[in-house]
């Protein structure tokens, strides 16, 4: 019997790669909850046409506790909840701190207190290695304590891991995984889904997509004074899809009862930083066309560097990261010319 899965935020960029993995596994059943403030409805068809499966989608704002409950209640047996749902842009958060802070935190303590109601039995959260914060020792790993957040966003996520081992002391019946990881991209390989958002593009990867589309003028390199190789910020890039497998093969750590303990932490990242001037000349490569960005200045709540050891990951879940920078950037490719055909 497949196990009832919930997908908080399923229709935003991890959250709907996440349940086309889920669905592919052939172990889970899936329902999302996503308000679409920050993703699209249209998501859920997208899913369909590479699953072949119809996903509900409950638009529902996780932070409205009593539109939240009644999904439990009209869905009884959910065994798992993989948390997505929050607001994720650095610059926003440092600008607009309080709404992190509500959104955030909100919907982990819904979370949380579903789970206990209801007695769902397997808790993934969606943390970020912002956690880390400027780190000095390269490459981060589990035990690499967590430094002063850089920005709002990051405290948010420092705060809810808090929340959840907190909460696991009061209910005994949760096991929880939080799961960091670094700077996910690309789209699916069919080109059928990818990141795609109502606001302005904030990450990477996107900005660059609509320049070499002519969505956008240009874009801005922030900061090229940063102590790295070649003065742009160094991240940890992997592609969504293996994301998306590592979500899956952590629920399955879960539900197959291998943790050791209640909470652990798995840190995901490729194990190899890339920079942002980098990144650039890796698309201008796969685009074959040069890409029109200024150097700007550094952008408040960003750090230099900072990418992953992941070898708890690969031991432990059996996880390893399948797609390359040239595979990020042609599904990239393929998904920006497919919404803008």
């Amino acid at each position: 019997m497949k196990q009832k899965i919930m997908v908080t935020g399923g229709c935003g960029y991890l959250g709907s790669h996440t349940i086309i993995a889920l669905i592919e596994s052939g172990k889970y059943e899936v329902i999302s909850v996503d308000s679409c403030v920050r993703s699209t409805p249209e998501t859920m068809g997208r899913v369909k046409a590479i699953t072949g499966v119809n996903v509900k989608n409950y638009r529902v704002d996780v932070c409205d506790r009593e539109s939240f409950f009644k999904v439990f209640e009209e869905n009884p047996g959910i065994t798992g909840i993989i948390h997505f749902a929050a607001y994720k842009a650095v610059g926003e958060s440092v600008e607009q701190p309080l709404m992190y802070y509500r959104n955030n935190l909100g919907t982990m303590m819904n979370v949380l207190e579903a789970c206990e109601k209801f007695r769902v039995k397997h808790l993934l959260f969606s943390s970020s290695a912002a956690v880390y914060g400027d780190i000095k020792k390269l490459p981060v790993n589990e035990q690499t304590p967590m430094g002063v957040a850089n920005c709002p966003y990051a405290h948010t996520k420092q705060i809810c891991e808090g929340m959840i081992q907190s909460e696991l002391v009061a209910n005994t019946e949760m096991n929880a995984l939080i799961l960091r990881y670094f700077n996910p991209v690309g789209a699916h390989p069919t080109g059928l889904n990818g990141e795609l958002s109502p606001d302005k593009p904030n990450n990477l990867i996107p900005v660059i997509m609509h320049v070499a589309s002519g969505v956008l003028p240009q874009m801005t390199v922030f900061g090229t004074d940063y102590d790295t190789r070649d003065g742009s910020c160094i991240r940890d890039y992997l592609h969504v899809c293996d994301i998306a497998d590592a979500h899956v093969k952590a629920m399955d750590y879960l539900v197959e009862s291998r943790n050791t303990e209640r909470c652990e932490i798995f840190n995901l990242g490729s194990g190899n930083g890339l920079s942002v001037l980098e990144m650039l000349a890796a698309a201008e490569k796969v685009i074959g066309k040069k890409l029109n960005y200024v150097l700007g200045d550094r952008r408040p709540g960003d750090i230099p560097a900072i990418y992953s050891d992941s070898t708890r990951a690969n031991e432990l879940l059996g996880w390893h990261c399948r797609y390359d920078v040239t595979a990020m950037m042609e599904s990239a490719w393929k998904w920006e010319r497919f919404i803008n055909s």
